[in-house]
């Protein structure tokens, strides 16, 4: 088992309100969890513009997760994010790469 530190960015939906943000960054938080990672730090970015449209939306929600999980485990965070209706981009990078 091989344990990295990972930058996760992820852009929510616009559709979601102010107090659904919390809920979905926390199911993708609990995800993380319960695959044995540990979530270091969530940093808020607000609403911003796009620099192009997603799915006809010009706008989203950023959010920066700082955490550490197994390797094997950093897929299938991709494949949920990729289904979850709630994500509608993001960037998983592993931040101890020489």
């Amino acid at each position: 088992m091989t344990v990295h530190q990972y930058e996760l960015v992820t852009i929510l939906s616009p559709q979601l309100g102010e107090e659904e943000l919390p809920a979905a960054v926390e199911r993708i938080n609990a995800f993380i969890a319960s695959r044995g990672g540990e979530v270091t730090n969530v940093d808020e970015w607000g609403r911003r513009r796009l620099a192009y449209p997603i799915e006809r939306f010009n706008e989203g929600n950023y959010f920066v997760t700082e955490l550490t999980l197994d390797s094997a485990r950093a897929a299938e965070l991709e494949a949920n994010l990729k289904i979850s209706e709630d994500v509608i981009r993001h960037l998983l990078v592993r931040k101890d790469e020489k």
